[in-house]
């Protein structure tokens, strides 16, 4: 039983299927007792101060701390700097085994498919096997749904929902204890009064390196109930067809494919405004321009770069997004 590693959500199925462990790498990272200290040891061996902190986390979880036997490392649909990453694995004597999404082809189905045989291929798994796989997944992530679901009602906050489906990716490397971990949280929260607090707060972006803004922002009257990219994450797609389940996960594709999404939940879950997270140095901070041109709702981007809390500017401007929202509410209501 080996523990492969993956750089970001890749079809988990294959890696449970052959009996081995999946480890997401970036909750390794960011989980770690102390994230900035894998930041220091990326930067003293090169990693320049201007790259994404998740790239330097990424790197040291697997390099410094050998957290991982093997990798899958996505060279396509996540961060372009990835593929610089993947160098350095192999320098580094850890066997990568490369998964590219498709972008732009004539034929992304069998493209993705192809994808997925050869990693099959890699790690000796079938598509039966994975089917068979899907049905110990698929009543996890019905679980997950239903985690979201309690959300939009007020049952569960934002935090948890986002600690639970960002964590999806690789169940915790323990599938079982994961299962019982969200049963025990729906049990619990079911049992709470409802939060029915006056504005409702998407999150939308890639998952934030400082979650205590969740608590920071929930302490303002707010109720987060939108995690776009961790929803994502969580494979809500519930396709027949494996495949066509990777291509209905919006994040590893174009921002308009994930801008329908986000405005279909905006209508769903009655959102007032949201908030657009980019991580310094990130490509898709470019990407900001198009999300603010076809969503109509108020939204505040803010940024981060290092784990820990939010800083002094970037809560004075959520306290005034905050202000404004509830004004623009109030004036609709009279």
């Amino acid at each position: 039983m080996k523990r492969i590693g993956f750089t970001t959500t890749i079809p988990v199925e294959f890696i449970l299927a052959g009996g081995n462990i999946p480890v997401d790498l970036n909750n390794i990272f960011v989980c770690s007792p102390n994230p900035n200290s894998l930041i220091d040891e990326a930067q003293n061996d090169g990693l320049p101060r201007n790259c994404c902190s998740w790239i330097k986390g990424l790197y040291s979880v697997a390099v410094k701390e050998k957290a991982v036997d093997e990798i899958i490392s996505v060279t396509n649909g996540d961060c372009s700097n990835t593929h610089a990453l993947t160098e350095l694995y192999s320098a580094n004597n850890i066997k990568v085994y490369p998964f590219a999404y498709p972008y732009e082809e004539k034929e992304p189905y069998t493209a993705l498919k192809n994808q997925m045989l050869a990693l099959g291929s890699a790690l000796n798994v079938t598509f039966d096997d994975v089917y068979e796989c899907c049905k110990i997944t698929d009543k996890v992530r019905k679980k997950l749904k239903q985690i979201d679901e309690m959300t939009v009602q007020g049952y569960i906050t934002g935090f948890e929902n986002h600690l639970y489906l960002v964590s999806s990716t690789d169940f915790n490397s323990d599938i079982d204890k994961f299962s019982k971990d969200a049963d025990e949280l729906i049990e619990k929260a079911y049992k709470r009064n409802i939060e029915d607090k006056y504005i409702r707060l998407g999150c939308i972006g890639v998952p934030t390196i400082n979650p205590a803004m969740y608590d920071f922002i929930e302490s303002k009257n707010c109720k987060i109930v939108f995690n776009e990219v961790q929803r994502q994450f969580s494979i809500p797609s519930e396709n027949p067809d494996y495949v066509k389940r990777y291509l209905e996960y919006t994040y590893p594709y174009g921002v308009i494919d994930r801008i329908k999404d986000i405005k279909q939940q905006i209508k769903e879950r009655k959102i007032d405004g949201l908030i657009h997270y980019v991580q310094s140095f990130c490509y898709r901070q470019i990407q900001d321009i198009l999300i603010k041109k076809h969503i109509d709702i108020p939204v505040l981007t803010i940024e981060g770069d290092s784990p820990g809390d939010i800083d002094g500017r970037t809560k004075i401007r959520i306290d005034s997004f905050i202000e404004m929202l509830e004004m623009k509410k109030r004036k609709r209501s009279i």
